[in-house]
């Protein structure tokens, strides 16, 4: 009885699934989580980051990220816009961030020694609320279903947090929440994340310093979390290219008024 409702589940899940195209004109296989589930997915993944911690209690860099990230969500879409988001600041060395499905975005205050300005500090941010709107975490776990793993994900959908954490480590990692995504979807939040910036009134131009600095404070090779991108040098080739193109865009949205004065 058991296995042929857990049949009948992922049938659904999977004729749910359908190919979509992003905004940079990528095919994309979604659906197999409801944008409601992704949600709730993307709030207990935060709540599991923040539990574990610790957190900075620094008034003055929570503000810091707070302020990009509001400056930057104005640039979404309507119903991203809508959305209540949420941001903490992690006291945690390694220069990292993350944002997730329903509004969270999360900042380690190691970014702080390569993102050294807030035009940098946004392409970060930029970058991985990219992600976020291209369906980069619906993508993501929709490829992952399949035999065990959707048993325990169907668990996890129905609210079998506790049972999934004492079987696979926690929901951030079965849902794949926190780790690194595929070159394509880097590259593509790549294109989006200083999209974004620009628009935002940020010069999109501090994408690529910020890159040379985490090559610099690597050795020569960017951090960890970064660590499914291209090469980094044609990486920043790439964000130099862009920049070019998009410095029109910053100019416009800096004449429009929209001038971050973050930090």
């Amino acid at each position: 009885m058991k296995n042929g409702i857990l049949a009948i589940a992922m049938v659904g899940v999977l004729v749910a699934c359908a190919t979509t195209t992003s905004s940079t004109g990528r095919k994309q296989y979604v659906g197999a989580v409801s944008q409601e589930q992704l949600n709730q997915l993307g709030a207990q993944a935060f709540t599991e980051a923040k539990q574990k911690g610790p957190l900075s209690q620094d008034a003055k860099q929570n503000a810091y990220v707070r302020c990009v990230v509001d400056a930057i969500v104005q640039q979404l879409p309507a119903q991203q816009r809508a959305i209540a988001w949420e941001t903490a600041v992690f006291s945690q060395s390694e220069p990292n961030a993350f944002a997730l499905p329903g509004g969270k975005v999360g900042v380690n205050t190691g970014i702080f020694t390569v993102a050294k300005s807030q035009d940098q500090l946004a392409a970060v941010i930029a970058h991985e609320i990219g992600h976020v709107v291209e369906n980069h975490h619906d993508e993501r776990i929709t490829r992952q279903m399949g035999a065990a793993g959707a048993v325990q994900f169907l668990g996890a959908l129905a609210g079998d947090y506790g049972q999934l954490a004492a079987q696979g480590g926690g929901m951030i990692a079965q849902a794949g929440f926190l780790l690194p995504g595929s070159r394509a979807q880097e590259t593509e939040a790549d294109v989006v994340g200083q999209r974004l910036m620009a628009g935002a009134g940020f010069d999109p131009r501090a994408a690529v310093a910020l890159w040379q600095n985490m090559i610099a404070a690597g050795g020569g090779r960017p951090p960890q979390w970064l660590s499914t991108h291209p090469d980094p040098q044609s990486r920043i080739g790439e964000l130099q290219a862009r920049a070019v193109e998009l410095v029109p865009t910053y100019q416009q949205a800096q004449a429009a008024g929209r001038r971050p004065r973050c930090g």
